[in-house]
């Protein structure tokens, strides 16, 4: 099997760390760097292999929900009492509570 030389450039320290490891691990730092490459590359394809289904799901929700027509604009004062609680509490968990992060972080917030 043919080989191809790759080159990349670092930081001096950083080439240093690296090859203190792969002396530590009984590697040179070509091998010890391929290892390295060839196990990250197993975990991303596990993790794409894994979520591919709940890709694909998204991925159609998204192209279906792009096919609808927009929703109605609704003011505050459309909203029932609970219904505005609800909003409350879903903004608070997407932008944290009030108190904590203060109304001006959240869209619309007061500055």
């Amino acid at each position: 099997m043919s080989k191809t030389r790759i080159s990349i450039s670092l930081e001096s320290e950083r080439a240093e760390r690296i090859r203190a490891h792969a002396e530590r691990a009984g590697m040179d730092v070509s091998a010890y760097l391929v290892n390295a490459a060839t196990r990250q590359m197993a975990e991303v394809e596990v993790a794409e292999a894994q979520f591919a289904g709940l890709d694909a799901l998204i991925a159609a929700a998204e192209e279906e929900a792009s096919a609808l027509p927009p929703l109605p604009e609704t003011a505050e004062g459309d909203l029932t009492e609970e219904e505005r609680r609800e909003v409350r509490a879903a903004m608070d968990l997407v932008y944290g509570a009030e108190g904590v992060t203060g109304p001006a972080a959240r869209p619309g917030g007061a500055a």
